[in-house]
């Protein structure tokens, strides 16, 4: 049976590799998978991954991949030498591109997940550039197309995973940011649950990141959410 441990990914959303080492020092006694996302990696590239990746730890690089089809195949291939467990690419960047993505990962265990709607993201802001409809309907609309081009999984707010399961069952991994524990702010998230709510809507695996990272102790922070997921 996988520990509610195993689910978390903690986003080492900060400016430096000082700061991301320091933080994965600190917890990687109780999780093991970070996520290294644009903020970080511009600032350090892809140094970053093997320095996360040399304390034996589990690398996310979340980069969010759109592009035309051989840049995001090149980008592919790139993270694959990097040796990352995790990578995404944006759904919405069309069948094709998504099928060059899924064929330049070839044989290697990398999990290639895409992203249907950021978490921050309201029907407001999908009619601003010009897709009318609710945002559970665009969700399952890009993971469709995404499931069809060979992705793994997909990156959706809490609030989508009951229609994704429906839908796909076990076939996908589905991870979820916009994590927020009751005591924590909801900051700029718009679409978000509680670890506990949504590990029992069935996501595979939870995105947490200031919650952790702004907390005046990292660990503290993560050994009360761990509590509350094992009670």
């Amino acid at each position: 049976m996988t520990k509610p441990a195993d689910k978390i990914i903690v986003a080492l959303d900060v400016p430096t590799k000082k700061d991301a080492l320091g933080l994965v020092e600190k917890v990687r006694d109780q999780i093991s998978f970070f996520k290294i996302g644009l903020q970080l990696y511009t600032a350090e590239g892809p140094e970053i991954v093997r320095a996360v990746s040399s304390t034996s730890s589990k690398v996310w690089l979340d980069l969010k991949l759109h592009d035309i089809p051989n840049t995001v195949a090149r980008a592919v291939e790139s993270a694959n030498r990097l040796g990352v467990q995790m990578l995404t690419v944006h759904l919405s960047g069309g069948s094709e591109m998504i099928r060059a993505a899924t064929a330049a990962r070839a044989n290697n265990n990398i999990l290639l997940l895409g992203v249907t709607v950021l978490t921050s993201s309201t029907e407001e802001t999908l009619h601003e550039i010009g897709i009318h409809g609710q945002v559970d309907d665009q969700v399952l609309r890009l993971a469709k197309l995404g499931v069809a081009a060979g992705i793994d999984g997909v990156v959706a707010s809490s609030h989508e995973v009951n229609p994704l399961r429906r839908e796909f069952g076990n076939k996908i991994k589905i991870v979820v940011p916009g994590i927020r524990p009751n005591w924590s702010k909801p900051d700029d998230q718009k679409r978000m649950m509680t670890p506990r709510e949504a590990l029992e809507v069935g996501a595979d695996y939870l995105v947490i990141g200031r919650p952790i990272t702004g907390h005046p102790n990292p660990s503290e922070a993560l050994a009360r959410i761990l509590d509350e997921l094992e009670a």
